[in-house]
Order: C-alpha cells, then sequence, then structure tokens
C-alpha cells in the first residue's frame, strides 16, 4: 500500500482503486472508515464503484498499516481532518464526494462543515447523533478496552453492530478484524473523538448529503436521525430493513448503489 508522511515517524497508508476506462477523467470518492476498522472495511463498495469513479480509501492515523498513535496522543477531529486534506493533496485531488460510515460519519461531518471548499457531497452511513452518551459513558467505555481489551469490547457489541441477520461467519471476522487495533490507539480515540460533539458542524453543512440508516439501529431511531438530518439543505435520508447499525457492511451492495445514484445527481463538473 502507498504511504504518506503525516509528521516525522508517522504514516498513513492508503488505497487507490481505479478501474475506470483510461481515456476518461473519473471523479474521486474518499471512503473513511470507523473505529477500529481499516480500508478493507470497503470491500463490499469497490467493485461497484471503482468501476466509475476514482476511490481512495485511507487507513486512519493509528489504525490498519498506518502509525499507531500513543496513548496520550491530543486527538481532535482537525486533526485526522487534515490528514485527509494532506492524502487528497498529495493525490492532486483538488473537490470530491466524501463518505464516512460510523465514527467516520460524524469526522466527515464536521469535515464538509469546515472545508466546503473541498467537499462535493457528504454520505454518512450508520452513523451517530451529533451529541452521544455523557461522561461517565465515556470513562466505562474506555475502562473497557483497557481492562478487558478490544475483542471483548468487539465481541460484546458486535450483535447490535451487525444485526441478526449477519452470517456468524461473518461476525466473527468484524471482531477478529476490529481487534487488531492497537489498544493505545484505540482508548486515546476513544475517549476523544469516539465522543465529540459536532452539533455546531451539522448547521452548517451546506453541500448535498446523503444519509443512510436502518429501521431499527442501535445507534438512533429512525427519528432522531432525521432529526439532524433535516437540518441540513439539500439532504436526503434513505431507511433500510434491518436492525444493525453498521449498514456500510451489513448491507454494502445496497449502500453503494445507493451512492452511485446520488453522485451521479450531483457531478462536480
Amino acid at each position: 500500500m502507498p504511504t504518506i508522511s503525516l509528521s516525522p515517524g508517522v504514516d498513513l497508508h492508503y488505497r487507490v482503486d481505479d478501474f475506470t476506462d483510461p481515456w476518461t477523467r473519473p471523479e474521486t470518492i474518499l471512503l473513511c472508515h470507523g473505529n477500529n476498522e481499516s480500508h478493507q472495511a470497503w470491500y463490499g463498495w469497490v467493485p461497484h464503484l471503482a468501476r466509475h469513479y476514482h476511490v481512495v480509501r485511507p487507513d486512519m492515523r493509528g489504525f490498519g498499516a498506518s502509525t499507531p498513535m500513543a496513548r496520550d496522543f491530543p486527538w481532535t477531529l482537525d486533526v485526522v481532518i487534515d490528514d485527509y486534506l494532506k492524502l487528497m493533496d498529495h493525490l492532486g485531488v483538488e473537490r470530491f464526494h466524501l463518505v464516512g460510515a460510523k465514527i467516520g460519519g460524524v469526522i466527515n461531518r464536521a469535515f464538509a462543515a469546515r472545508h466546503p471548499q473541498r467537499v462535493h457531497t457528504l454520505t454518512v452511513v450508520g452513523s451517530p447523533p451529533p451529541i452521544r452518551a455523557d461522561a461517565a459513558t465515556r470513562a466505562a467505555r474506555v475502562r473497557e478496552v483497557e481492562e478487558q481489551g478490544i475483542e471483548h469490547w468487539a465481541r460484546r457489541s458486535m450483535g447490535s453492530r451487525l444485526g441478526s441477520r449477519f452470517p456468524r461467519e461473518g461476525v466473527e471476522w468484524w471482531i477478529q478484524y476490529m481487534a487488531r487495533t492497537a489498544m493505545s490507539t484505540e482508548a486515546g480515540f476513544a475517549e476523544t473523538i469516539n465522543f465529540s460533539d459536532i452539533t455546531a458542524d451539522v448547521k452548517n453543512i451546506r453541500c448535498p448529503m446523503l444519509v443512510i440508516t436502518t429501521e431499527e439501529s442501535g445507534l438512533a431511531s429512525v427519528a432522531q436521525t432525521r432529526a439532524w438530518q433535516e437540518q441540513v439543505p439539500h439532504s436526503e435520508l434513505v431507511v433500510l430493513a434491518g436492525d444493525s447499525f453498521h449498514a456500510a457492511a451489513t448491507d454494502p451492495d445496497t449502500c453503494a448503489q445507493t451512492l452511485l445514484q446520488f453522485v451521479r445527481r450531483h457531478p462536480i463538473t
């Protein structure tokens, strides 16, 4: 995988998928994964997207093949967003379609609000409300992974993440996949980014936005999701059947096809 240097000793790995006709100039889609994931989380989306678009899949700093972060690393939304901007600058991409799942959807809502000149459309899949949980919940979440491990947390929470219809083998794959994250990265990330308040950012999103959720998502009801989605002009909500909250993983084909229809209605050029 290609790599860019974010700072001395900190590298960001990424993958580019492009199976478009070589005489065309395809637009770019940037796919940003969630907590304890990597570029691999989008495996089901790439066959749909890469025939028509230039698809960029980074491993967020600290995750996947990117450099693990120290426990006391000062995480902020702007740090993560700036990493992605450095990547797109490196690739020579000025404007792009931005897609995020789970906490990636939280980061990307702030991304779109704070850098409107770069984000042409925004798609948010299976992502929590703009503000979530209290200080006690946050502390318990960090304590769980530090004392019992990421695999324990992933196994405990995977039922609501992937829902009741996902195959058993797939559930186990996702548990082991998420458990690869360095503990130092996850503890610091969960304590900060994972509970970000982006209430003010949502009100400042001006690009077209697509939101995808499920009927019985454990992150929020359809009504709760619609409440923040409707704050954004030129936005739309798609509700899928099911009880998973990680729709990007459980319904990749439907989500990718829905995204394709959306971005085709909003071309950059």
